[in-house]
């Protein structure tokens, strides 16, 4: 499947240094312009997926964050409101968020929905172990190296 118009790589961290937190906000701004793909939203929103736990993580309801995209703005407008009212990750635990949804799926408790991905789309062949990877791969894009 070829990269979505408007949706970043989740590797990319120019919102807050945090990855996925772009995509997030992206995958928001297409899901309310009503041009997410329906592939894209199995997980959208949800605890499990990369958007709940980064959420989580930040500590503001994935709901709210929708809500204050809806109202418009720029990333670091949107970023700013999310951090002042949950978590402010210093850098330690940006490292450790960034690392963490890096290795997502590789030898962990995703690896197994992750292989199950792999055969779902058709890609059992592909190398990729990381949550992060297969979906690079999966829009069409190398995933960077280590």
């Amino acid at each position: 499947m070829p990269a979505v118009d408007g949706l970043r790589s989740p590797y990319d961290k120019t919102v807050g240094g945090l990855l996925h937190f772009g995509r997030m906000l992206d995958k928001i701004r297409l899901k309310l312009a009503g041009r997410l793909p329906e592939d894209y939203q199995r997980n959208y929103g949800l605890s499990v997926g990369l958007d709940g736990q980064l959420c989580g993580m930040l500590n503001v309801p994935f709901q709210d964050i929708e809500a204050r995209v809806r109202e418009g703005g720029a990333d670091a407008e949107i970023a700013e409101w999310v951090l002042a009212r949950g978590l402010r990750p210093n850098r330690v635990q940006t490292h450790i968020w960034n690392e963490y949804l890096r290795k997502l799926g590789w030898n962990d408790r995703v690896s197994a929905y992750l292989h199950e991905m792999k055969k779902e789309m058709g890609m059992e062949h592909v190398p990729q172990n990381t949550s992060l990877d297969l979906i690079e791969v999966h829009e069409g894009r190398s995933p960077p190296s280590a």
